[in-house]
């Protein structure tokens, strides 16, 4: 216990420093390095790396839908593998490992005003795990049969029979085996950043006065920690059905007029173990993204955040919420209609938070002093996208409209505004706020502003026709449309139109990744705090901050996260860390 009681109130801190590992070599500096920062640029690395493969698998993707025909190595075979591995790689393998594991390694330590996390050594393994993890995954592709084709949610009984392209070959088995280790990777780092919010903040951070970054993060890692296992256990008995023969997942089944040796087994089952994650995994990405997008906008609008308390209880209430919603994805399984009736309704009733937050991000901007920089026009466009996304989401909410678009190019639109495009917005406005921070330079303010409107008005040129694709009837999943009677030759024009949009915009993100690496070298000196910020990242003594963070002394909290343009004060912003009073703070009491 560190027994030191000021006389400017401030309590002492609850729990001692911890000790902290010093690197001895390159090795342990800079490859298995302890320090969060590190590992945060390792698991953003990763990620990125992995993130190009399935951005390389959509190409392939839309050249089959967009050229039918025109590519004789896109087999149908090789189109449900490009399906499955795409949705897979950038649901978990990208987005969850870039916010919790990336974001979350940077800025929690940061933040919070600690060293490093509270367990150094279990954090450095949680990366390896997770790089095994990606590593075993891609060996699937030079795996004999190659990937699995099952779709990227895994559906048994297909998933492990023989019509399926790695059903019966080591796809699948790699597939639910790289699943398995991500979850324990990811478990190890979870708990370190919830241990570390709750014990290793500075003196004077107490919980509401955390930055909503790290209010997302952490609500979300509580999220994933609960439901994590069960897609651990599905995946696991999913295994064992394949490799054993048991009868988790699989009834009593025959395959090309052969009795299978499964009996008994429930489907539907291996759903709502999934779905029971996969809900809550759309707000385990949403729910930083909502914290980011907080920060971002109440700094380039240099004004506090609208209804502190209220955003924490709704990004609290949301993490809650998620886990009772998860069967509307499963409308069409044949479920009883007053389940459907009580899913519909909590669909709805999960939309009254989030409107909460879209409404208190606008009431930030008014008024405020807006600067349009790149993380703010990032930030901007991802309330637009999110409430674009969530607006089709109320449509897929409600049973009797969900059950004709179910399987329509409806639902690949409107799960990739929610899912895809808005989330990877933040992610691009995040890098483009802290880049600074981690490297001391600036990234070139005219490849942003590139890669921002190429990005955002393509992905709209992308999704936006898709949406009218599926209320035309065109299926999702079908690697050849070009006979059906509902494919007229207006929509195979816009799915030529399509594609050609996804390539260009796939181009932009070339730029944005040479922007990241030209910039290290030849970017604009940054200074220590260049976007004139108030949180505890921005007031290290070093920028890049050094190992340990904070130099001799760790920072002393004295006020909430979002004091600008505070009436009196001599500049528009003051940092968490300053002593004093300066006019009326707008700091909830």
């Amino acid at each position: 216990m560190v027994d030191i009681t000021p006389a400017d109130g401030i309590p002492p801190a609850e729990v001692a420093e911890v000790e902290l590992y010093h690197p001895h070599s390159w090795w342990t500096k800079y490859v298995f390095s302890q320090d969060a920062k590190v590992i945060a640029i390792q698991y953003s690395a990763t990620a990125t790396g992995i993130g190009l493969v399935a951005l390389v698998l959509s190409w392939l993707m839309r050249l089959q839908l967009g050229f039918p025909g025109t590519f004789d190595f896109i087999t149908p075979e090789a189109y449900y593998q490009f399906i499955t591995m795409h949705g897979m790689i950038m649901v978990i393998y990208l987005l969850t490992a870039l916010f919790l594991g990336g974001f979350g390694n940077y800025l929690i330590p940061l933040m919070v005003g600690a060293r490093d996390m509270v367990f150094p050594y279990v954090n450095m393994l949680s990366y390896w795990i997770y790089l095994l993890a990606v590593l075993v995954l891609v060996s699937s592709f030079f795996a004999p049969g190659g990937p699995t084709g099952a779709g990227w949610t895994l559906y048994p009984p297909q998933a492990i029979m023989s019509g399926t392209p790695g059903g019966q070959d080591w796809g699948i088995i790699l597939m639910l085996s790289s699943l398995i280790l991500f979850i324990i990777g990811f478990t190890m780092g979870g708990l370190n950043y919830v241990v570390t919010v709750l014990q290793g903040r500075t003196r004077g951070m107490t919980m509401m006065r955390l930055p909503l970054t790290v209010w997302g993060i952490f609500t979300a890692t509580v999220m994933a920690l609960l439901a994590f296992p069960a897609l651990f256990v599905a995946s696991v008995m999913m295994l064992l059905d394949r490799v054993l023969g048991t009868s988790f997942f699989m009834p009593a089944i025959s395959e090309m007029g052969e009795q299978l040796p499964h009996n008994g087994g429930s489907p539907i089952l291996f759903q709502h173990l999934f779905w029971f994650f996969g809900h809550p995994e759309v707000y385990i990405v949403a729910l930083p993204a909502f914290g980011i997008v907080s920060d971002l906008i109440s700094t380039h609008a240099r004004k506090n955040i609208f209804g502190y308390r209220m955003m924490v209880w709704a990004i609290v209430g949301i993490g809650a919420l998620s886990f009772v919603v998860w069967a509307h994805h499963m409308y069409v399984s044949g479920m009883h209609p007053y389940f459907g009736f009580f899913f519909a309704t909590t669909t709805l009733i999960i939309a009254i938070p989030t409107a909460i937050k879209v409404y208190n991000w606008v009431l930030t901007l008014w008024r405020g002093d807006i600067h349009l920089t790149i993380p703010m026009l990032f930030a901007l466009a991802f309330i637009v996208t999110f409430v674009n996304g969530g607006l089709t989401g109320l449509f897929l909410g409600n049973v009797v409209v969900d059950v004709p678009l179910s399987d329509t190019m409806f639902v690949v639109a409107h799960f990739h505004m929610v899912m895809g495009v808005a989330p990877i917005l933040v992610v691009f406005g995040a890098i483009y706020h802290w880049y600074p921070k981690a490297t001391g330079r600036m990234l070139n303010e005219t490849l942003g502003r590139f890669h921002f409107w190429v990005t955002f008005l393509g992905a709209y040129l992308i999704f936006f026709p898709m949406h009218y694709l599926g209320l035309m009837g065109v299926p999702r999943r079908y690697a050849e449309l070009t006979d059906m009677t509902i494919m007229t030759e207006s929509a195979h024009h816009l799915n030529s139109f399509i594609s050609i949009m996804a390539f260009i915009v796939g181009f932009a993100q070339m730029v944005f990744l040479f922007n990241l690496i030209w910039s290290i070298r030849h970017g604009r000196e940054a200074g220590g705090n260049p976007w004139r910020a108030t949180t505890l990242e921005w007031q290290t003594p070093q920028t890049p901050p050094a190992h340990g963070n904070f130099g001799k002394d760790l920072p002393i909290v004295y006020r909430w996260a979002y004091d600008y343009s505070v009436p009196g004060a001599k500049e528009d912003f003051i940092p968490q860390n300053m002593p004093g009073s300066f006019g009326p703070s707008r700091e909830p009491a």
